[in-house]
């Protein structure tokens, strides 16, 4: 068989093999955009109204997590200042993402990321001494 003709052909069975594939893929991807869709729209029929909840995909660095009947809220001013200034001493290194106050028993958190990348909460009581440190968001 001349060369030529050997490229044109493995050319074609690459070509048809990859067009299958993306084929397939769109096929799978629709069966699954299709599921979620009325999966959500049977969770939405049935699921009480959440209205006043926050969006789903919120920025956690502007606060707003709500339990206990609470809202958190950002601190600003000298309250800010002060749990800043706790959390940076009780986790030297780290970065502040936010302080705000607790909705989950303490007085004033402050989300913390230590210089080994993970994540700890500093919880402080209302004179901004520091009672705990959690692991974690």
């Amino acid at each position: 068989m001349h060369p030529l003709r050997k490229a044109a052909i493995g050319a074609a069975v690459v070509g048809s093999t990859l067009l299958g594939g993306a084929i397939g893929a769109s096929f799978l991807g629709g069966a699954a955009t299709a599921q979620t869709t009325s999966t959500t729209a049977a969770t939405t029929a049935t699921a009480p109204s959440t209205a006043g909840a926050p969006p789903a995909h919120r920025d956690p660095s502007l606060g707003g997590h709500q339990a206990n009947g609470v809202t958190e809220t950002l601190l600003t001013g000298d309250s800010a200042t002060q749990a800043r200034a706790a959390a940076a001493a009780a986790v030297p290194g780290g970065t502040i993402e936010r302080v705000e106050n607790d909705a989950e028993g303490a007085t004033y958190e402050a989300h913390v990321v230590k210089s080994d990348g993970s994540h700890v909460t500093v919880k402080m009581d209302s004179s901004y001494k520091v009672t705990s440190i959690e692991a974690g968001r």
